[in-house]
This record gives structure tokens, C-alpha cells and sequence, in this order.
């Protein structure tokens, strides 16, 4: 499928949007005010006001950040959704659309006032030079890299670099108490779009997709074809929380699960001009069972697909209403390094329906919806999602769905109660993180024997780690959570703490497994996979 020059921005929920556009143009002093105002066009106008500025104001004025909020109020008036991308953005945004970055390769963060390595990148020039979990990094090269007031901005640009240049590191390790001074050359290091992929039964399988970037799709069909191989018949899809990318990407993935000539989704511009895309005879998980599961936060590109595969019948939508995004963006240069992502059509889903919400109140308004789905009680109860009858579609099947605001599943699963998601959030914030790596660090040699597969399955937080947990968030003194009552919640913190500790040792994927196995989401896709084996296990347990 040919691929379009066309982006699907993330949305970034209850956060500031970038703004500005820079309008250029030269002034000629030797026109007359009169000139200025009568011969140009618009643009002219607001370039020879800022070049007044420049040249004649009497007081020295950075014209850039007059530009940038200038366009900051003409953005306002458009969707929330067409950006500005400044110069020193670029490079971040660009990576996180491209796939990869050019660094050294491990995760990191400040641990009291120096950079404590939590892991590295398996096969990067860290890994493969021997730098450890624990170690901290002293200096790169002749700069310092510790102390209480270093922003993270410039410990990455030390780090960073071109491609093949090396960085002479200082380094501390703890465990054998020690410094020396290693070069490691930098490389690409991939931003993995699937974070996790594995087994989630003998016959069904998972794979998390957090993004839609340009290594999306080659990543999910490696995952999907290591799942095929051992055994998966069935698929959950998760992108929760993923807040989309790259149209085409989106496109290339519902192929896999439509079979050809399907329609997957069509664009129309301000011109009326409709363009279709359709399934080809590509898709390798056609015609087979699968699960997508989404929540409030799944946006753009999720809702391409999930839209693509309710419209069409294909599989089971599970979870609550998607964030309504429904708008295609570009990016365009503006010759000095900046960008801007302009919306220039809608989507549609192949029923027809449109799924964006509505911006014509402004943008403080249009993010206030999202967050007014807390007070409102839709992530509770279905029965709280307000849809209008003027939005009513229906699918070749007979299946009932709507537009205006998001994808609603077919199978709901209500968010947790206060106390559960007090809890997701500790991870979230980073608590549950810096407490594994503050007790591997007690004694890493403890976890030296376990395999990956061994600590998933034997491993347990007894009592007295738990209880560390507790003591150090009384120490940590996070806001919210000195009156929570951990030991109602046990099961599921030891579960996390468990989660944390594995992703550490050994890799995100290990963190997916453990963390799944109390997973609401997931817990209803298994149900509705095997109901009556799950009804008799029920009837089972109440004889007894």
C-alpha cells in the first residue's frame, strides 16, 4: 500500500499544545505605511510588523518569541490539533515519529544527584561495552555529570550524538566499589513501539503497541509472527493509552486483519475530495479471532483501527470510549527548522461515521470534555456514554454504533475504583520504579540464578519486602498516598512491586507478563475467550 505524507499527531491529554508559525517576508523601508497596508496581503502585514519591531522599536525585543505567540493565538483558532513544532523540538519529535535516536543505549535517572544507570539496551554500545544496572556516570568526556541543578536536557545532549563519535565515560560501580573510565561510540538505539509481546494462553496472543512511528509496523509483524510460531491462534491487541501517529501505519495494520477489498477507511478535505483506502490480500490474521483493547486515552491511529475493525465486523472491541480524534495532519518545513502539523482532512470509518469531538468551543473547552468523563461516570457505566441518534451507524452485521466522540467497545470494562488506580499510579509517577532499583541495589547478586522465565513464574514479594515498600513511602512522603491503606490492596502492590523489579532484571516484556495477570482488561478477554470453562471454574469454587 502506497504510503501517505500524512500524520496523525498524538494527543497529549490535559497538557499545553507547542505553538507558533513563523511568517516570513523582507521590508523595504522605502515603502510608505500607506503602501504597507494597501499593496500586501495578509502576511505581509503581520512579516513588516515584526520587522518594525526589529529595526525600530526602541528597546532590544526577541521577535522570535513575538512570532511564536502571535501564531500561538491564530493556532487557537483552528483545531487543537494543528501544531507548531519548534526548531529545538525537532530533533525529540522527529526521533519519536522515526523510531530510533542516536545515543550510547541505556535508561537512566538522577539518584540523589548522580545518574544511576536503572538498565541498558540489550545489544546497544552499553550493553556491549559492560556497563551495569547500578553503575553511575560521573563525567562524558570533560564535563561533570553530577550535581543537585543539571536538567536532564543536558546529561542527554553529553550522551547524544552523531552517529560513530565516542564518549569517554567515567563511571562508579557500587557493587564492587570502584571508578574507571570506559569509550563507548554512539549508535542508533531503537524507541520500541511494541513494548511487550508474548504468550497470553497456548492459543492466544498479546502484543502492546504504544505509538504508531515509522518502525511500528515492521516491529508488530516481527512480534505477530514469533506469536504465530508458538501457537497463536487468537490475538489481544492492546493500545491502551496509545495516542496514535502515522495514518499509513494505522492502515498497514488493519491490512493484517481484513481481508482484501475491505474498506478500511476513507479521507475527505476542505475541496470534498474523498480518498479510500482498502484492505489488500496481504493481511497475515485474517479471518482469525482477535481482541482490541482500547480506553480513554487510545486516540488517532488507535481508532483507525479499532473503528476499521467494529465497521467491519472483525473481532471484539474491548474496554471504554476512545479520546475522539478523528483529524489527519501533515507536517510542513518552514524553512528555519521548525515545522508545523496542520489538519488538512477528516477520517471516516467504513461505515461513515466520524469520531471526532467537537473543538468549536475552543480548546480549553474540547479538553475539558475529555476530563469531565471522570465526574461524569461514563468510565464507570456504560449507560453514562451520551450519543446522540443523528450519529447512529450501522454495520453490514446489524451492528449498532456511533459517532461524534470516540470509538465505543463492544465489550466494556470499567476503570478501577479510587484505590486501585491510586495505585496504577504509582508507577506512573515513578515510585514503584526507584523502589526496585533502591533495593536491587541493597544486593543484586540475590536475583543472579533466576532466568527470566524462572522469576516470573517462582518468584514472590514476601511480607518483609512489602513492608520496606510501605516504610519507604512513608520516607518518600508522596502527596496522597500517607492515609492509603496498603494492606487492603497486598496482592495487587506485590504484584507491582514483582513487575518493577523483573522489568529491571530483564526487560520490559518480563514487567507485561507479571502486571497482566491482574489486569482487568485482560481478565475480560479471557472470559469471553472461554466462557463456559471460566463459569464451571466459578461453580467449582462455590461447592467447595
Amino acid at each position: 500500500m502506497k504510503k501517505r505524507q500524512q500524520y496523525l499527531w498524538p494527543i497529549i491529554v490535559a497538557g499545553s499544545l507547542a505553538i507558533g508559525v513563523f511568517v516570513g517576508g523582507k521590508l523595504h523601508f522605502n515603502d510608505s505605511p500607506e503602501k504597507l497596508f494597501s499593496t500586501n496581503s495578509k502576511k505581509d502585514k503581520l512579516s513588516r510588523l515584526i520587522d518594525y519591531i526589529d529595526y525600530e522599536y526602541v528597546d532590544d525585543i526577541n521577535t522570535d518569541s513575538i512570532v511564536d505567540v502571535a501564531v500561538n493565538n491564530i493556532l487557537d483558532k483552528l483545531d487543537p490539533h494543528s501544531v507548531y513544532i519548534p526548531k529545538k523540538d525537532m530533533a525529540k519529535v522527529s526521533e519519536n515519529m522515526k523510531g530510533d535516536f542516536v545515543g550510547i543505549g541505556i535508561s537512566f535517572f538522577m539518584e540523589k544527584d548522580t545518574i544511576s544507570v536503572v538498565r541498558t539496551i540489550e545489544d546497544g554500545p552499553s550493553y556491549n561495552k559492560g556497563i551495569k544496572p547500578g553503575d553511575r556516570i560521573l563525567m562524558a568526556d570533560n564535563d561533570t555529570l553530577f550535581g543537585q541543578d543539571i536538567p536532564n536536557e543536558v546529561i542527554i545532549e553529553k550522551l547524544k550524538g552523531k552517529r560513530g563519535t565516542a564518549v569517554k565515560l567515567k563511571i562508579y560501580r557500587k557493587q564492587e566499589d570502584k571508578t574507571f573510565t570506559i569509550t563507548i561510540k554512539r549508535d542508533n538505539i531503537p524507541l520500541k513501539s511494541v513494548e511487550a509481546a508474548y504468550m497470553l494462553t497456548s492459543d492466544i496472543g498479546y502484543i502492546k503497541v504504544n505509538r504508531f512511528a515509522e518502525s511500528t509496523f515492521k516491529e508488530f509483524k516481527t512480534a505477530l509472527a514469533n506469536l504465530q510460531k508458538q501457537g497463536a491462534k487468537k490475538l489481544a491487541l492492546d493500545l491502551r493509552d496509545n495516542p496514535g501517529g502515522y495514518l499509513g501505519i494505522a492502515e498497514q495494520m488493519a491490512d493484517e486483519f481484513l481481508v482484501d477489498g475491505k474498506l478500511i477507511l476513507f479521507t475527505k478535505n476542505k475541496k470534498g475530495e474523498i480518498d479510500k483506502a482498502f484492505a489488500t490480500d496481504k493481511g497475515t490474521f485474517e479471518n482469525k479471532p482477535i481482541y482490541v483493547l482500547i480506553n480513554e486515552r487510545s486516540a488517532s491511529a488507535s481508532e483507525i483501527i479499532a473503528g476499521a475493525l467494529q465497521d467491519n465486523d472483525v473481532g471484539t472491541i474491548v474496554g471504554r470510549r476512545s479520546f475522539g480524534k478523528g483529524l489527519v495532519q501533515r507536517e510542513m518545513e518552514l524553512g528555519d527548522g521548525s515545522a508545523i502539523r496542520l489538519t488538512i482532512s477528516r477520517y471516516y470509518t467504513p461505515t461513515g461515521r466520524s469520531i471526532q469531538k467537537d473543538y468549536t468551543k475552543g480548546h480549553k473547552d474540547y479538553y475539558q470534555k475529555f476530563t469531565d468523563r471522570y465526574s461524569s461516570g461514563e468510565l464507570v457505566s456504560v449507560d453514562s456514554i451520551k450519543v446522540a441518534d443523528s450519529l447512529k451507524f450501522t454495520t453490514p452485521k446489524g451492528k449498532v454504533v456511533y459517532g461524534g466522540g470516540g470509538i465505543i467497545p463492544d465489550v466494556f470494562v470499567p476503570i478501577g475504583d479510587y484505590n486501585e488506580e491510586t495505585i496504577s499510579s504509582l508507577e506512573s509517577v515513578g515510585i514503584l520504579s526507584r523502589f526496585a532499583f533502591n533495593h536491587l541495589e541493597e544486593d543484586r547478586t540475590r536475583y543472579k540464578d533466576y532466568t527470566e522465565a524462572q522469576f516470573i513464574k517462582n518468584f514472590k514479594v514476601d511480607d518483609i519486602l512489602f513492608q520496606k515498600f510501605i516504610d519507604y513511602m512513608v520516607q518518600f512522603g508522596a502527596q496522597g498516598y500517607n492515609t492509603f491503606s496498603y494492606s487492603d490492596f497486598e496482592h495487587k502492590i506485590k504484584l507491582y512491586i514483582k513487575a518493577s523489579i523483573a522489568e529491571q532484571i530483564f526487560n520490559p516484556n518480563a514487567y507485561a507478563i507479571i502486571k497482566g495477570q491482574d489486569d482487568s482488561m485482560l481478565l475480560e478477554v479471557l472470559e469471553l475467550d472461554n466462557p463456559s470453562k471460566n463459569s464451571d471454574q466459578e461453580t467449582e469454587e462455590n461447592e467447595d
